[in-house]
Formats: C-alpha cells, structure tokens, sequence
C-alpha cells in the first residue's frame, strides 16, 4: 500500500464547521464516486478539533497552525498512482475533485505527498 497525505486548511471565508460540514457531506461523497476510475482502495478523512486539549497539545510541543484536516487516499501500489494519469477517465475525475476542493480548501497552504506507511505499534486484536 501506498498514502498520498494531505494536510488540509480551509478557506479563510469558512468556519471550521462548514470546512467540515463540506468536506464530509459534499466532497468524501465525490471521491466515492470517483472511487474507481481514481484506482482507490481507501480514502479517510481526520477532521481536527477544535478544542482547549488540541490548544494545549500545540503550546506545549511549539506547533506550527495547525491543519483544519488530513485526508488519506490509500492505493494498492505506487504504479496504480503513477499510472492513473494515463487514463483519461482518471484524469478527468482528477480536475474535478480539483474544482470541488478549491471551493473549501486553500490550495497554496495545504501540504501534499506520497508516503509509505511505517506502523510502529500495532492496533491489539
């Protein structure tokens, strides 16, 4: 398996309710559409809070702003990723979940990569 990561920052004309609100009603639903011509094995939204222990947490490590959210689109390979721009319904689905995210996310100031995931401890069974 194969993450592409994405930090996301909301609009600065939204609240974080509606940057959410968005994102969990109108724009996961989009990605599910897309599921297969995008070739995705699993999409996860973590939605921040926004609340005095997340506060706490970033004064006592000296974090950076925060994000408003973290998207993780899951692949089962690195070349399903690299070869998803070779297909014209791929690509297609691409440019609109591009349009869709301009419309709740600030592209210049959301991060974006590939990575492996690297598990630590494991979740007990």
């Amino acid at each position: 398996m194969i993450k592409v990561i994405f930090c996301l920052r909301r609009r600065a004309d939204m609240s974080l309710e509606d940057f959410q609100r968005y994102w969990r009603e109108v724009h996961g639903p989009l990605v599910a559409k897309h599921r297969t011509a995008l070739r995705i094995a699993r999409y996860v939204q973590v939605h921040s809070s926004d609340d005095a222990m997340s506060a706490r947490l970033g004064r006592f490590r000296g974090a950076a702003e925060p994000y408003d959210g973290v998207a993780e689109i899951w692949y089962e390979s690195r070349e399903a990723l690299e070869t998803l721009g070779d297909d014209p319904a791929g690509r297609a689905a691409s440019r609109e979940l591009l349009e869709d995210e301009k419309q709740f996310v600030d592209l210049e100031r959301s991060a974006i990569w590939i990575g492996d995931e690297v598990e630590v401890i494991a979740a007990e069974a």
